[in-house]
C-alpha cells in the first residue's frame, strides 16, 4: 500500500512542472500560456529567469521615542496669584498661563474651573472667563494633544470670587 502511495506521489510531482508556451495570433499578437495551442511552441526557462525573493530580518529595531513623550512640559498659571481674592459681580476674570517649552502645532490648552472644562480648547494661554459664580475655586490648565491624550497640567491654583450681595448693605436693627 505504501509503494502504491509512494510512486503516485512521484507521479504527481512530476506532472505538476508547469511548461510555458509561446504562440502569435493572426493579429501578430504574441501570447504565453501553460497550456498547449495549435502552433504553439514551448519555451524553455532559464534558471536565472524565474524570481527569487530573500528577506533580511533586522536583528535589532532600534525604537526612537516620540517628540511629544521625550519632552516634560511645564504649565504654570500666573495670574490670578495663589489664593488671591477677585472681585467681579459678573463673574468674569481673566487666567495667563506659562508653558515651557512651547508647545508642538496641534496642541491645544483647556481650563478647567473645580474639574469641569469651563472654555473651549485653544492654542492662546490668555483665557477670559465670565459667569463665574461666587466663592472659592480651583483651577488647572491641561494641554492636550487632538486625540485628547494630556501632555502636561499645571498644579491647582486656589482663587476666591467675590460679588456684591444683591441685598444691599446690611441695614441695623436700631434704626
Amino acid at each position: 500500500m505504501r509503494l502504491i502511495i509512494l510512486i503516485s506521489l512521484l507521479l504527481l510531482s512530476a506532472q505538476s512542472v508547469a511548461a510555458v508556451y509561446r504562440w502569435v495570433d493572426e493579429n501578430g499578437k504574441v501570447h504565453y500560456s501553460d497550456e498547449q495551442k495549435n502552433n504553439a511552441e514551448a519555451v524553455e526557462l532559464n534558471e536565472n529567469t524565474q524570481n527569487n525573493m530573500t528577506i533580511n530580518t533586522p536583528t535589532k529595531i532600534n525604537v526612537t521615542p516620540t517628540t511629544e513623550a521625550s519632552i516634560n512640559y511645564t504649565i504654570s498659571i500666573t495670574s490670578p496669584q495663589e489664593e488671591a481674592t477677585v472681585r467681579d459681580n459678573n463673574g468674569a476674570f481673566t487666567v495667563s498661563v506659562s508653558v515651557s517649552p512651547q508647545l508642538p502645532r496641534g496642541v491645544l490648552m483647556t481650563l478647567l474651573v473645580d474639574g469641569v472644562i469651563t472654555a473651549p480648547a485653544q492654542v492662546s494661554n490668555i483665557f477670559q472667563l465670565t459667569g463665574i459664580n461666587r466663592g472659592e475655586h480651583s483651577l488647572v490648565v491641561n494641554a492636550v494633544t487632538q486625540s485628547g491624550k494630556v501632555l502636561a497640567s499645571s498644579s491647582p491654583r486656589k482663587i476666591f470670587l467675590h460679588q456684591a450681595s444683591v441685598f444691599g448693605p446690611a441695614k441695623s436693627l436700631n434704626n
